[in-house]
């Protein structure tokens, strides 16, 4: 059964139309069903010799379509996909599920930012779904935009079973691999902690923020740097999710015992749906005080003494758990990286794009613009003035012995961008990762994000400031320092016009993509 082709019949049966997609273990078919005169989706596993050193044994593989089946066939739920017949044959089963012709969350998100108040309707059909699995002891262990399908009727409907935790069953965990993708996974998974049901709502509350702010907040340039950032570093604070925001924060805490339950998610996520119904000049209504699920806000942590600088981009920083031996290895291969961790600068500078489709499938066939950055009221890095009382600032303490340049920009400009950091990874961190520039760009400075509107907010950015005519003169620049990857350096335009968001010049071929400022 491997290399299907259109027109095949599959078990006497299934006549395959036509492919809806290929993912990282199989391939999805739009199927007729000859008997029931119907069509249906027929997933087709990829053969393990087409997927790669390191790939999953064909009894793994084999295993995993039984197991995704045996999920499926123990719900019954309008948002989760129904499975109606499996073709045992060898070397692996086929899988005769609904079809489902709408598109998935992650085809959505690739037209930037979605209105909270979709995202908060998707989301209690997806939680309605993981609390029927989990009551019938199922952790989805993967959930994402990519495996989240959309009905003709716009309700939502989760999908891929494949790597599921069915309590009673053994595990398909493989020595050194990574199950489920990586900037979805929960803090407590990538620890190898147990399966509880609070990983499964993790996962959804980054879904959730990836689809209102339109990008992954912990998405990194490798698996390891990516890993690193699930365990150790702040999830940026959501500007664009309005009264989605309540349920994000309450989520997004790293110890499970903190999250709140499907229950009182569920209450979170109705509140934040009365809120948005009643338009943007009534706020949601802040969680009860006494809720055990609410934590304080807590400083970001102490950053470790800086290390040795092997490239323009040191690691990001953070007070790191030495609890976690993962945490302590891709630390060190980050450092040995150097400029890798560096893909923040389009995360934090504006890049646009959706989340990624990781290694699953779709269980069915493939298929609002961003708003305006909102303006947080912060100093914009700049130094405080001075106390004619003689009073100490309390800002002083932040500020390094070597001042930071720092602006609030007005002026339109072409700027030759490094790296961006998160403002909640501290001042102290900024300035590490300041002075690593410098040792290659003397004149490098520093901004906040949130001064220009075509930049995404919530990010110290390090950058040459020019004067650049354009972007091409700007990864000029770049590769005079010896940074001639988008990994390392692009050209940014600094405005107050969001639209300008797409202004990123590559330092590909002397500059590529949006280089010049059309009047």
């Amino acid at each position: 059964m491997r290399g299907a082709e259109r027109g095949q019949i599959i078990d006497g049966r299934f006549e395959l139309l036509r492919r809806l997609g290929r993912g990282g273990m199989g391939t999805v078919w739009c199927a007729r069903d000859l008997a029931l005169h119907r069509e249906v989706a027929l997933k087709e596993v990829r053969p393990a010799e087409d997927l790669g050193k390191g790939a999953p044994s064909p009894e793994v593989l084999r295993e995993r379509v039984l197991r995704e089946a045996r999920a499926l066939a123990r719900l019954s739920h309008p948002h989760v996909v129904r499975i109606y017949h499996i073709v045992d044959v060898l070397p692996y089963p086929w899988l005769v599920m609904e079809l489902l012709p709408g598109e998935s969350l992650h085809d959505r998100a690739d037209g930037g930012p979605v209105a909270p108040a979709d995202a908060i309707r998707w989301g209690r059909d997806v939680l309605a779904a993981l609390r029927a699995a989990h009551a019938a002891g199922i952790h989805h262990r993967d959930v994402k935009p990519a495996n989240i399908m959309l009905r003709e009727d716009g309700s939502a409907v989760l999908t891929d079973f494949g790597i599921a935790a069915l309590a009673g069953s053994t595990t398909l965990t493989v020595t050194g691999a990574i199950v489920g993708s990586p900037e979805y996974l929960a803090p407590e998974r990538v620890r190898g902690a147990p399966d509880h049901p609070a990983a499964d709502l993790w996962s959804l509350g980054i879904t959730l923020y990836a689809l209102t702010e339109g990008h992954s907040p912990l998405r990194r340039g490798s698996t390891l740097a990516t890993l690193t950032a699930v365990l150790e570093e702040p999830v940026p604070p959501p500007v664009r999710s309005g009264p989605l925001t309540a349920a994000l924060d309450a989520l997004l805490q790293r110890d499970p015992a903190l999250r709140p339950d499907a229950e009182a998610l569920d209450r979170l996520l109705a509140e934040a749906a009365r809120s948005a119904e009643a338009g943007p000049g009534v706020p949601p209504t802040p969680p009860a005080p006494a809720s055990p699920w609410a934590a304080p806000p807590t400083a970001p942590p102490t950053p470790p003494a800086p290390g040795p600088v092997t490239g323009p981009v040191a690691p990001p920083g953070g007070g790191r758990s030495r609890r976690a031996p993962l945490a302590i290895a891709t630390a060190a291969v980050l450092l040995l990286l150097g400029a890798g961790a560096a893909w923040l600068l389009r995360d934090g500078g504006g890049d646009e794009s959706g989340p990624e489709a990781g290694s699953s499938e779709r269980a069915t066939a493939p298929g609002e613009t961003g708003e305006e950055n909102d303006k947080n009221t912060g100093d914009g890095g700049g130094d405080p003035e001075e106390d004619p009382e003689g009073d100490e600032d309390p800002e002083e303490n932040e500020k390094p012995s070597d001042p930071v340049e720092s602006e609030t920009g007005t002026e339109d400009r072409w700027v030759a961008q490094f790296l961006s950091e998160p403002v909640a990874s501290g001042t102290e961190t900024r300035d590490e990762r300041l002075a690593a520039v410098r040792t290659l760009v003397p004149e490098a400075q520093v901004l906040r994000s949130d001064d220009y509107a075509s930049l995404n907010p919530g990010y110290w950015v390090v950058y040459a400031p020019g004067p650049f005519a354009d972007g091409r003169e700007a990864v000029a620049r770049c590769t005079e320092a010896g940074l001639t990857t988008a990994e390392a350096c692009v050209g940014r335009y600094l405005s107050q016009d969001p639209d300008d968001i797409e202004l990123v010049c590559d330092p590909y071929d002397g500059g590529s993509g949006r280089c010049v400022k059309e009047d």
